[in-house]
C-alpha cells in the first residue's frame, strides 16, 4: 500500500488505445485518484468522463488551470505530445507521456527540457517495464547465473490500430514509430547500454497503404552486444490477440526467453464467430501508474524518464533513415 495520499492525475486525450487501461488504474489504484479528462473532441471528453466517474473538462488549459491536479497522463496522438507536454510543464503538472515521446529528436529534447525548466517529473509510458514476467528475466540476466548476454531477439507484431496510427501526419509513421519503441527500451534496460548502429527493411506490403506496416531491425550496442527486432503489424484480423512482445536473450551459457502475454484464456464464442485469447496476468499498466504515483509524490526521479523516452523514439526514426538509405545509420542522430 503506498504511504502517501493518492496523487490527484487527469488524462489529456483519450485518441490512444491506451488510454482506457491507465484510466481505470488511476481510477482504483490506491496511489491516484483520476482527477478529470480533457480532449480535444469534446464529445468523447464527456463520455469518458461520465464513463469512469470523473469530471470533464470544456479544455486542456481549463484542466491544467485548476489547483485539484497534480499531474497528467496524455494520451493524444503522437504529434500533439510536445504541444501537451508543455503546456502541462508551464502549468506545474508532472507529466507521463505516452509512447512514443516524440517523432523527432528535436521534439522529444524540447519536452524534457521543458519540464526540466518548469521542475516537473516527466516519465514515458514504457509499461512493458512492469510486467511481472519481464521483471523476472531481467533479476536471472541481472544474477549472473546465465552469464555474459550475446545477442538479443525481440518481437512486437500486432494488427493495424487503424485510426490516426495509420496517418503519418498524426503519428509520424506507422508500424516503426508504434512498436519499435517498447522492446528497444526493455534491451537498453536489459543492457544498461545504448543503440550504436540501427539497420532496417521496411515496407507496406501487408495492406500496400501509404503508411509502414512490416519492419525488421538490426541493431549493435555500444557494449557490442547484436540485436534483431520485428516491429510489425503483421498480426491477420483472425489471430486469436492484437499481438505480442517478446525478447529471447542467447547468452554464454544457454537462452533465457520471455513471452510477455502467453498467460491467457482462449475464448470461443459463437457471439463474434472467432477465437480470442484474453489475458489474465498482472496488470503492467496498473504497475506503470503506480510507479508514477510514487515518483511524484516522493518527489523521486521518474523510472522511466523522458531521455529514456527520447533514446527509444531516436531508434525508431533511425530505422526510417536506415530503410530510406539503405545502409546502415550511426546513433545519436
Amino acid at each position: 500500500m503506498p504511504t502517501h495520499p493518492p496523487v490527484k492525475t487527469a488524462i489529456l486525450s483519450f485518441a490512444h488505445l491506451h488510454a482506457d487501461s491507465y484510466a481505470h488504474a488511476l481510477a482504483t489504484h490506491p496511489g491516484t485518484t483520476l482527477a478529470g479528462i480533457a480532449d480535444h473532441d469534446a464529445e468523447r471528453a464527456r463520455r469518458k468522463a461520465a464513463q469512469f466517474g470523473t469530471t470533464a473538462y470544456e479544455s486542456y488549459e481549463a484542466l491544467l488551470a485548476s489547483r485539484d491536479i497534480d499531474a497528467v497522463v496524455v494520451c493524444s496522438e503522437n504529434m500533439r505530445h510536445p504541444q501537451l507536454v508543455k503546456m502541462a510543464a508551464a502549468a506545474g503538472k508532472h507529466v507521463l507521456c505516452e509512447k512514443p515521446l516524440a517523432a523527432s529528436v528535436q521534439h522529444g529534447q524540447e519536452m524534457i527540457d521543458a519540464c526540466s525548466k518548469a521542475g516537473v517529473l516527466l516519465m514515458t509510458a514504457f509499461p512493458c517495464r512492469y510486467s511481472p514476467v519481464m521483471q523476472r528475466m531481467k533479476a536471472v540476466l541481472e544474477s549472473g547465473k546465465a552469464g555474459k548476454i550475446l545477442a538479443l531477439r525481440g518481437t512486437n507484431r500486432g494488427a493495424n490500430p487503424g485510426g490516426w496510427f495509420c496517418n503519418p501526419a498524426e503519428s509520424g509513421g506507422g508500424a516503426v514509430i508504434d512498436h519499435t519503441v517498447h522492446v528497444t527500451d526493455l534491451m537498453r534496460w536489459i543492457l544498461k547500454s545504448e543503440v550504436q548502429e540501427v539497420y532496417a527493411e521496411i515496407s507496406n506490403g501487408i495492406q500496400h497503404a501509404n503508411f509502414d506496416d512490416a519492419a525488421f531491425l538490426s541493431l549493435t550496442f555500444d557494449n557490442g552486444v547484436f540485436a534483431t527486432l520485428d516491429a510489425s503489424w503483421s498480426r491477420p484480423k483472425s489471430f486469436p490477440t492484437w499481438g505480442d512482445v517478446t525478447l529471447e536473450a542467447v547468452t554464454e551459457l544457454g537462452t533465457v526467453s520471455m513471452d510477455m502475454f502467453s498467460q491467457n484464456l482462449t475464448l470461443y464464442s459463437d457471439k463474434t464467430g472467432r477465437v480470442s485469447w484474453h489475458n489474465w496476468g498482472g496488470s503492467m499498466d496498473y504497475g506503470l501508474i503506480g510507479a508514477f504515483a510514487g515518483a511524484v509524490a516522493k518527489n523521486e526521479p521518474a523510472p522511466v524518464s523522458g531521455e529514456d523516452g527520447l533514446r527509444a523514439a531516436e531508434v525508431a526514426l533511425a530505422a526510417y533513415r536506415s530503410a530510406e538509405q539503405t545502409a546502415p545509420v550511426h546513433l545519436p542522430l
